[in-house]
Order: C-alpha cells, then structure tokens, then sequence
C-alpha cells in the first residue's frame, strides 16, 4: 500500500513512519510537511510546502494513494481558540477535502487525543476543535475514516524527535497506567490495519486501538 504521512518531524508522526517503513505490507510512504526530515529509506518520498493550504499545486503527486495518517498538529497552550482552529480543524479539513477527491477510495486517520470531545460542550478548548474536526471529517466520504484517541505513546527505537519529559515518562507511566498507554508501534500497526482490515468504530479510544493493532 501506498501511504501520506504529515507531521513527521513530530513524536507521534515520527514513529509511525518508522513502523510504516518497517511494515512489509507498507510499498510506499510520502511525507508532507513544512521542515525537511533528515532521514533516507527507499520506500520513502519527501514533498515540502510552506502552506498546507497550497496543496492543490501538487495534485498530481497525491494521486493514487491507499491512505493518509495525519498526524501534523500544535499545542493549544498558550493559542487562542480562533488560531488552534485554523490549524487543527481548518487546515486538516482542506487537506482531506482535497485528497478525497483525488483518492476517493482512501483511508484517513486523524491523530486527536483523549478526552476528544464530539458534543462541543467541553469546558477544555482543544476538546472541542477536535472534536469537531472528527464530526466533519467523517462526513467526507472516504471509504475509510478513522479518529485516533491516544493516551500515552511511549516512542520507538530510533527516533530523533522526543522531548526528554517523554522518554522519562516512559519508564514508569505504561506500568502505572497500562490501560491508558500505548507503544507508537501499535497505534502505527493499527493505523495500517485501518486500511487493510476496517474497524467497526471510527472513533477509536486506546482499548480500540490496541485490539485493532492485534488483529
């Protein structure tokens, strides 16, 4: 299969690509984003594009793609809801609006959180953005549209992009809290099984994700 990845310089991005690159099942994988990833692989394909919202001048190389796993995104600490929404719903819904007319028969994955709020009632700010951006998302017609809640991803080998308050965390936390954890290889072998096998949610909180990644 053929797969896009965004946010590849960030943790969760990262890692995913990693596994994808791994996966046998994987022929291709195509990143997109605003910073170059340092890192050569023969399955991989680089684009850069300094505006997600100029996407459509590369259509032609979007083409033929069996998924996208979009895992590009910000913090909401310290942004105002208008700014957070520009990039968390606005920009991924032109993303996918255009990818889903080039791939109509693409799966799309949205990395969200825990705690995603899908009623718009939450009090927590990015709650509701995501939540929100999943509703649209799933109302877009691919043949597969799946909402990612994880809780804790512990990183995989080598990768270059984790801040040291999560490779501390790692220690401890998925003891602690097993049930809230999750290792990136299994979100990364879920997404993939998203495409090969389906899940029967789209929104998919960490028991889901690990039953999916077994399957």
């Amino acid at each position: 299969m053929r797969i896009i990845i965004t946010g590849a310089t960030g943790m969760v991005g990262e890692g995913i690509l990693l596994e994808c690159l791994k996966n046998n099942n994987v022929s291709e994988v195509l990143i997109i984003g605003r910073k170059h990833y340092n890192y050569q692989h023969p399955k991989l394909k680089e684009l850069l594009v300094k505006d997600f919202f100029q996407l459509n001048e590369y259509a032609e190389q979007l083409k033929n793609y069996d998924a996208c796993f979009y895992c590009a995104g910000v913090s909401s600490i310290g942004m105002n809801e208008k700014d957070y929404s520009y990039i968390t719903y606005d920009t991924t819904m032109h993303v996918a609006k255009l990818l889903v007319l080039l791939n109509p028969n693409m799966v799309f994955n949205f990395v969200t959180g825990r705690y995603t709020d899908s009623s718009g009632t939450s009090k927590m700010m990015w709650a509701r953005v995501k939540g929100k951006t999943e509703n649209d998302l799933m109302k877009l017609g691919f043949r597969g549209q799946y909402n990612f809640r994880p809780g804790f991803m512990a990183p995989v080998e080598g990768q270059q992009n984790v801040k040291r308050i999560f490779k501390i965390f790692g220690l401890f936390y998925p003891k602690l809290f097993p049930k809230q954890s999750l290792t990136l290889t299994e979100v990364a072998d879920a997404m993939i099984n998203t495409v090969t096998k389906g899940y029967a949610k789209q929104v998919l909180e960490v028991e889901d994700i690990k039953a999916l990644a077994k399957k």
